[in-house]
């Protein structure tokens, strides 16, 4: 297995991708270990949560790690899921996470925008619901609270501009 090099600047923002082992669809089931996990890392290291959108067998999140290893963060969130989740189906083993997560730096104000857009949009592109309000597991009710988007917005198809999101 290749050894997997992530570029590490202070500074940073992250977009990434987490999929469960075999696109298992456990995450919006189990959705309150998922913020306990989330919870528990904070608890050791500082982030700031951006953006985020929780499907049944994925998420994406925007970060910032305050200058913090993504890779760090990543692993204690997955980790402890994995451990809640274990004990609540008494499990002894099994893979819960697909190897590794898919990482994107953002670059600048546009490349902000279109990730923010794409996570608030996923539930609407993979058909969980016809309107990005009516998907309670992500960011987008507080980005409307906020005045950033209307309650219509992400009705229709969106376009993206040539951008690879790790699905």
């Amino acid at each position: 297995m290749s050894i997997l090099r992530r570029y590490h600047t202070e500074g940073n923002i992250y977009f990434v991708t987490n999929v469960t082992y075999q696109r298992s669809p456990i995450l919006v089931k189990n959705i309150d270990i998922i913020w306990k996990s989330i919870e528990n890392t904070k608890n050791n290291i500082e982030f700031n949560m951006i953006a985020w959108v929780i499907l049944p067998d994925h998420f994406h999140f925007i970060i910032d790690p305050f200058g913090h290893d993504i890779s760090n963060i990543m692993q204690r969130i997955k980790m402890s899921f994995s451990s809640y989740y274990r004990s609540r189906q008494d499990m002894r083993a099994g893979k819960i996470w697909q190897n590794r997560f898919w990482d994107h730096i953002i670059r600048d104000n546009d490349d902000m925008n279109s990730h923010i857009d794409y996570i608030h949009f996923n539930p609407v592109k993979h058909r969980y619901t016809a309107n990005p309000i009516e998907w309670h597991h992500s960011s987008f009710r507080e980005y409307v609270e906020a005045g950033y988007y209307s309650e219509d917005w992400g009705q229709s198809e969106m376009i993206y501009k040539k951008v690879t999101f790790g699905e």
